[in-house]
């Protein structure tokens, strides 16, 4: 089906309302789950929020819950996110980030105890709208093998690296996972197989098949050791700045909940140089498009074109949605809480 954002917005927002979240925080929900359905990753935007209602329900996520700092050393933080929703927690923390770098050329704070902050990307561009660059990443329960190993031991963690520019901002937003899993659960969705293997069947076989990958979560690290070396480190650094829980602590919980999140935050401008810093951006934009693809219909994008490309097209025809997803989002909004 079709729906408009504003329409989507509305829904959204009366839904986390229903679920006793006070009106500001219902409507920064509803604005990050919208912002990420139309960028086209409904995967970690609409889709998601049939499971993030079942979380609230299950009081994995406090809906009452603040963030807490609970230490600071100049321009580096220590935050506590009491179990609260992890989209209120990253834009939080997102922002402490940035206004630290702005006083000191870089700031970062290290959060403990939040939940799924849902797309990365979103505190990317956040932060790149306040003119900072960021490196963020999280790390999360078990769901890859190490490579060589059969059982999930270390976790997908998103990664993202944002770099405001004029133009149009440039923002990687990507898990240590082939695919991430909710994407693969989009396709799963559209009854399709994946362009390529994204984890291991039952038979510790690659495969493309969502059915066949889903049930045991054990996903393909990118760049096969390199993802599976990368993945460790950054669970090491986001247990150890946050003092907080790694991917084996997370991976003893029934459901995944009291993740470790880093947000650090460089502000550009203290070289008061930003027409070469721009120059630069659009040089190697402008190299990296001018390649001939091997596929003639093919586009090369920097990351964060694509999806830019996507929102206008979703904000002029409005935002295509799955009949389940919304089925399910219906009988929410009806269910006496």
């Amino acid at each position: 089906m079709l729906i408009s954002p504003e329409d989507l917005q509305k829904v959204l927002f009366e839904l986390f309302v229903k679920y006793k979240f006070k009106e500001e925080k219902a409507n920064l929900l509803a604005d990050v789950f919208v912002e990420s359905t139309l960028d086209g990753v409904s995967s970690h935007g609409i889709n998601r929020v049939p499971l993030f209602i079942e979380y609230v329900n299950k009081g994995i996520v406090k809906v009452d819950a603040e963030l807490e700092k609970v230490a600071s050393f100049g321009n580096i933080e220590r935050w506590d996110g009491n179990l609260g929703a992890g989209i209120l927690n990253a834009t939080k923390c997102t922002t402490r980030a940035t206004d630290l770098a702005k006083i000191h050329g870089m700031g970062m704070v290290a959060l403990r105890n939040t939940n799924h902050w849902m797309r990365g990307g979103t505190y990317g561009k956040q932060a790149a709208n306040a003119d900072c660059i960021s490196i963020l990443f999280t790390n999360t329960q078990p769901n890859m093998p190490p490579w060589g190993g059969k059982e999930s031991r270390i976790g997908n963690n998103p990664f993202v690296v944002s770099i405001p520019r004029e133009k149009g901002h440039v923002v990687l937003d990507m898990a240590l996972s082939q695919f991430s899993f909710g994407k693969i659960n989009d396709y799963k969705l559209r009854g399709e197989k994946l362009p390529f293997h994204g984890g291991w069947d039952d038979n510790n076989e690659l495969s493309n098949d969502p059915n066949k990958i889903l049930p045991k979560e054990r996903g393909l690290p990118i760049g096969y050791w390199k993802g599976s070396g990368l993945s460790m480190v950054l669970d090491i650094l986001a247990s150890v700045l946050s003092a907080g829980n790694s991917t084996y602590k997370i991976g003893t919980k029934e459901i995944e909940t009291a993740i470790s999140q880093i947000y650090i935050c460089i502000y550009p401008k203290v070289f008061n140089d930003k027409g070469m810093q721009q120059k630069i951006i659009d040089e190697i934009i402008a190299f990296t498009h001018d390649v001939e693809p091997i596929n003639p219909d093919d586009n090369i994008y920097y990351p964060g074109e694509r999806s830019s490309q996507i929102r206008i097209k979703n904000e002029e025809e409005g935002i295509v949605i799955s009949d389940s997803i919304w089925s399910r989002l219906m009988k929410l909004k009806e269910y006496n809480v």
